[in-house]
């Protein structure tokens, strides 16, 4: 039997989508090391399923500021156990792999896993090539790259700015992923905060949602919003000191307001 293209229609149905993350580094910028071992790696998963996590966003690679980079075979080396563990004892849940490598997007998407989430937006010719030839879902973010790492700019630049250039680049990764087929309707665009942004940079991208529909276009509703435990946040707060696994309460409040302007989809390392 042929298997039929994802479609991300039928998971936004029923209220907002949460992607409960579930990081499996040492080096994340919020819960670094805590999930590395599998078996504390599936408890957590079970939380974030029992909170209300409808799918969930399995990450081996740290994209923190400075996180060094994982080569393919580290990176898979943290996954497989993980996934496998997953499709065993939480089978009805579809899980995402946060990868910008596609050799293990191809070895994740063989061990069950249903939608890549590349942080490049695939920009790489090769996780183009297998989003195309795939019947995978697919999260494209916006980012800025820097060699093998990604851009990371003061984040308390104070030069004005506003989202034209990050607006730009979104609209980039939507018409590389249309221009090669991909159907509208296997993919979520990810805007991308903290990525080569800066903090004024990020607030004005978010005060540009309620907008950024029509300025693609592209349907509210394929937007996945990944502001979880972001800096921007504790900034916009005025708390800047808050760590990160502090800023939970700041995360639903931010998914609350995103969700008055139509948005149903978003990355959480915490579901309130």
């Amino acid at each position: 039997m042929t298997e039929l293209p994802f479609d991300w229609g039928p998971l936004l149905e029923g209220g907002p989508l949460l992607l409960g993350i579930l990081n499996l580094t040492p080096d994340s910028f919020s819960d670094g090391g805590r999930y590395v071992d599998p078996t504390a790696a599936l408890d957590q998963a079970q939380r974030l399923v029992a909170a209300g996590a409808r799918m969930l966003d399995l990450g081996a690679e740290s994209t923190r500021p400075g996180s060094v980079v994982v080569d393919a075979a580290t990176e898979w080396g943290r996954l497989e156990p993980v996934l496998a563990a997953l499709k065993k004892t939480l089978p009805h849940i579809p899980l995402s792999l946060d990868t910008r490598h596609p050799s293990v997007a191809v070895k994740g998407l063989a061990a069950g896993a249903s939608v890549i989430n590349d942080v490049d937006g695939c920009a790489d010719p090769a996780m183009l090539e297998l989003a195309v030839g795939s019947t995978c879902g697919v999260i494209a973010m916006r980012s800025r790259r820097h060699g093998e790492g990604f851009l990371m700019p003061p984040y308390d630049d104070p030069t004005p700015k506003d989202a034209t250039s990050a607006i730009t680049e979104l609209r980039a990764v939507r018409d590389r992923l249309q221009g090669a087929g991909i159907a509208a309707n296997r993919v979520l665009l990810d805007p991308g905060f903290g990525f080569g942004t800066t903090f004024r940079e990020d607030l004005a991208l978010w005060n540009a949602l309620p907008q950024l529909p029509a300025a693609l276009p592209w349907p509210v509703d394929r937007f996945c919003i990944g502001i979880s435990r972001k800096r921007l946040l504790a900034l916009r707060a005025g708390t800047p000191g808050l760590a990160p696994d502090q800023r939970d309460t700041l995360t639903a409040t931010a998914h609350a307001e995103a969700m008055i302007w139509g948005y149903r989809v978003f990355r959480t390392h915490a579901v309130l």
